[in-house]
């Protein structure tokens, strides 16, 4: 019995070598159940894409579905990729698609709704998309993208990866963009200030100043002099603007009070 769906997948293709994403897009693009398709050449590419449909949600412009993902590819190889999205709290569905007949129990224990043989055929593929489409619309909460609350990704020297939130001493606004420190060194993140201090409010991160957000676990120090106030965060000392200052002593206060 054929099973009709009227969901249409928002899906990423990523292979290294043109010829064959050019290929895979082109017959994604052709099945009716594929709804949008968008290509990258390496993992880090598509691990960028993928952290900008978490900013957006799963109603946004942005959102993926469904991953087809080489496995050779230079730098970060699509099992590894796959290791890290099932570090999301609801990762994307991944499709294998390969030319090596040798890495399928490995991609299967990594929950891969199917394992697709290169040179691609159009009714393996769509194979392939019926399955995802099936547990898409079967399960919708699944592949929602949502950050994983533990950790946020960054990349570093051409690898994503994933800083432990609690390793984070104090972040610093860079426009649209947010410098996380922690005490092995700082990374560069495409999130606004503003969104980060929405999302951690509740781990115990606190706006301190317009370009400063601080993690109340890592404040050595609350300095008063002549009328300004400063905290020592990690060895490196901030100023806390006037409209800040109270909150935050009172926070760290009920910190050591207990309160």
């Amino acid at each position: 019995m054929l099973l009709h769906s009227t969901f249409m997948l928002r899906a990423l293709a990523v292979d290294d070598e043109r010829p064959s994403l050019e290929e895979l897009l082109y017959l994604l693009q052709a099945d009716p159940r594929i709804g949008s398709v968008e290509g990258a050449s390496d993992a880090t590419e598509a691990l960028r894409r993928i952290n900008r449909a978490l900013e957006t949600g799963p109603a946004g412009p942005d959102a993926v579905d469904v991953v087809f993902l080489d496995i050779h590819m230079p730098g970060l190889d699509g099992l590894e990729m796959a290791r890290l999205l099932t570090g999301f709290a609801r990762p994307p569905l991944v499709v294998f698609v390969t030319a090596h007949e040798g890495f399928a129990v490995q991609a299967f224990d990594l929950k891969a709704v199917d394992y697709v043989l290169k040179p691609v055929r159009r009714e393996r593929l769509a194979e392939a998309v019926r399955r995802a489409a099936e547990l898409r619309e079967a399960t919708p909460l699944i592949p929602v993208h949502e950050p994983d609350p533990d950790h946020i990704s960054v990349e570093l020297g051409g690898v994503m990866r994933f800083v432990p939130v609690e390793d984070i001493t104090h972040v610093e606004a860079h426009g649209d963009y947010a410098r996380l420190h922690t005490a092995h060194g700082s990374h560069l993140v495409r999130i606004p200030l503003s969104t980060l201090e929405e999302r951690w409010r509740t781990r115990g991160f606190v706006r301190i100043h317009r370009r400063h957000l601080v993690a109340l676990r890592h404040v050595d120090e609350l300095r008063l002099d002549a009328g300004t106030v400063s905290v020592l965060v990690a060895s490196v000392e901030l100023q806390v603007s006037r409209r800040h200052a109270r909150e935050l002593r009172d926070l760290l206060m009920r910190r050591t009070t207990g309160r």
